[in-house]
């Protein structure tokens, strides 16, 4: 296992669209290693592969009830809202409230290739979706939550 530096923002690595994961070898195994290392060196929560600059649709993460594995994850279902602070390992040091679904449903392929189906709400769905987006080329700060639903919010 090895650490990887961490895309940081500026970098139009991190706007791009990643692929989906075809071979299920080796190679796949040891970025996923190197991945979970660098997460947890990090203290972050999540990591998506394109972070470590890998256009390939991987996230690894651990919101603290257990590391997963997450291949080709796509969320299939929505619900609820949550307005919540989040951050980024990619953004150092910035941080904002963000509007994401309370539950999400996931499936997605473990690194031996197998499908899983996953349901998570609060902070795993924030992962999810945080993660999932980034695959995208999409960051938390294109999905901060508007002024006048904070307002509310506060009140």
């Amino acid at each position: 296992m090895a650490l990887r530096n961490i895309v940081k923002v500026g970098d139009p690595i991190l706007s791009k669209k990643s692929r989906p994961v075809e071979k299920f070898d080796d190679r796949l195994h040891t970025l996923l290693d190197d991945m979970k290392q660098t997460m947890y060196s990090a203290n972050g929560v999540g990591l998506a592969a394109v972070q470590v600059g890998v256009l390939r649709r991987i996230v690894v993460l651990d919101c603290g009830d257990g590391y997963t594995e997450l291949i080709n994850p796509e969320i299939t279902e929505r619900s609820g809202q949550q307005l919540e602070e989040e951050g980024c390992l990619s953004l150092p040091g910035e941080s904002g409230v963000t509007l994401r679904p309370e539950t999400v449903k996931l499936k997605a392929q473990d690194r031996n290739g197998k499908w899983h189906v996953y349901t998570a709400d609060g902070l795993k769905a924030r992962c999810f979706c945080h993660e999932t987006d980034h695959l995208d080329g999409v960051l938390f700060t294109q999905r901060l939550a508007p002024k006048e639903m904070l307002e509310q919010e506060q009140k």
